[in-house]
């Protein structure tokens, strides 16, 4: 009997993925194990393997794919002794057919009264804010042309009657008037203008055609929206509308982190590459600090549902990682159970695998807290949104050389600003003021974090 292999659901959430890729082809024989094929979610590429040894008989999806559903079938496995030619797609379960309905002939409208007529006019009102920007009609033709060319045209005292468009449509741009000027016309204010009526324009929920309609032509480019981009905006604008959120900042000395960091670092092992086994990074202390924190308070190492809050017993932190045109955020779990130097190889294999696109949906699931590092581009301080089910995240900014006072006098020393954000629901304020503070004592005692 032929065996549907289907669509895999490699999240909870997850209700479609593209079909990245192929590696088999119809007629191949397959083990139980073997890699058949790659998905590709919001969040990662993962591999799918047979389920059964046989023959592929059909492939119904093809390399390429865009938003296959959950379930759906992608190809259809032949077993052992089964006649391939005789399997179609059809076997599996088909999808449903959407009936056409045949198209009625149009009744006949009846011819409006004077009273309609005159309630219509609001509605041509609007059809007519919906085209694009356009001049005051001139003996009855209508010039399009785009804000910008109009004030230029203005200022310059140049007639829009006289110009050909070389925009879309024949639509007026500012290089027009411009060329029918005979010089570069002082756009600076016009300009200005465009940029202080387009922002409230936009804040007011224009539509995507009109707010392009205030760029001219030719000064932007669209790039439509992936999977990971529309999971992002879809998270965190959930997280600002339904978290009640607060912060608070934190001070942290660094000196004698950075002291035992490069201690702990000269002295680690070689490998057979005669390079160091680890490489201890700032942020690998960061992590363990949050872990330990979190371990100190439990309370605060909680996550928000609907009935309950979830009191997790180990410290799932999660760590950002930009990749390309994205963010994810790889778990690492029980770091309050591991070394700084296991924490550090596990980072730089999860991050190296998170720019691959190869973390399996568990490695960035989940977790009570998060760190996000901006403090290697300079920044000094920031705040962090929440990445829900989470209920805090800790935004690290860079050490700096400051003057703090030390028993009365002026000293200086390495400092970094660390800002939290709190879910108020889970953590309340003397709570997450008790984890910033247990925080702090591992950042600024970093030797307790070997014990």
């Amino acid at each position: 009997m032929p065996i549907d292999i289907t669509m895999p659901a490699l999240s909870p959430t997850m209700e479609e993925g593209n079909l990245a890729k192929w590696h088999v082809k119809e007629g191949d024989s397959v083990s139980a194990g073997d890699i058949i094929a790659e998905i590709e979610t919001d969040k990662a590429t993962m591999e799918v393997e047979a389920v059964d040894e046989g023959t592929i008989a059909k492939i119904a999806v093809q390399e390429g794919a865009q938003g296959v559903k959950v379930n759906a079938v992608i190809a259809i496995l032949a077993e052992e002794g089964e006649d391939v030619s005789t399997i179609d797609v059809k076997s599996s379960e088909p999808a449903k057919e959407v009936k056409k309905e045949e198209p009625k002939p149009p009744e006949p409208v009846p011819e409006p009264k004077q009273e309609e007529i005159v309630a219509e006019k609001p509605k041509e009102a609007m059809i007519q804010e919906k085209a694009p920007a356009m001049a005051p009609k001139q003996n009855g033709e209508r010039i399009f042309a785009s804000p910008l060319a109009r004030r230029i045209a203005e200022q310059n005292n140049v007639d829009l009657k006289s110009i050909s468009g070389s925009g879309p449509h024949g639509r007026i741009v500012k290089a027009d008037v411009e060329g029918k000027s005979g010089t570069k016309a002082d756009t600076k204010s016009a300009s200005q203008s465009t940029a202080s009526t387009s922002a409230p324009a936009m804040a007011t929920g224009m539509s995507d055609d009109k707010v392009l309609a205030f760029y001219e032509e030719g000064k932007y480019e669209t790039l439509p929206h992936n999977g990971m981009r529309r999971a992002i905006a879809s998270r965190l604008t959930e997280s600002t509308q339904t978290i009640p959120s607060y912060t608070m900042t934190m001070e942290c000395e660094l000196d004698k982190l950075l002291k035992l960091r490069s201690e702990i670092n000269s002295s680690a092992p070689m490998g057979d590459n005669e390079k160091p086994v680890f490489k201890i990074s700032v942020n690998d202390f960061i992590i363990k600090a949050l872990a330990l924190g979190l371990r100190d308070v439990p309370m605060a190492n909680a996550s928000w549902t609907s009935d309950a809050r979830i009191l997790h017993k180990h410290s799932d932190v999660g760590v950002a990682v930009a990749i390309e045109d994205g963010l994810i955020t790889p778990i690492v779990r029980e770091a309050e159970l591991k070394t700084l130097s296991a924490i550090s190889i596990e980072m730089k294999d999860l991050a190296k695998r998170a720019r691959e696109m190869k973390l399996a949906p568990n490695e960035f699931q989940g977790g009570s807290s998060a760190v996000s590092n901006l403090g290697m581009f300079g920044i000094a301080n920031f705040t962090s949104i929440i990445n829900p089910p989470q209920a805090s995240i800790i935004s690290i900014g860079a050490g700096e050389k400051r003057a703090v006072v030390k028993d009365g006098a002026i000293a200086v020393a390495t400092v970094m600003t660390a800002t939290f954000a709190f879910d108020h629901r889970v953590i309340d304020g003397a709570l997450g003021a008790e984890l910033a503070v247990a925080f702090k004592q591992y950042i600024e005692n970093p030797m307790g974090m070997l014990v």
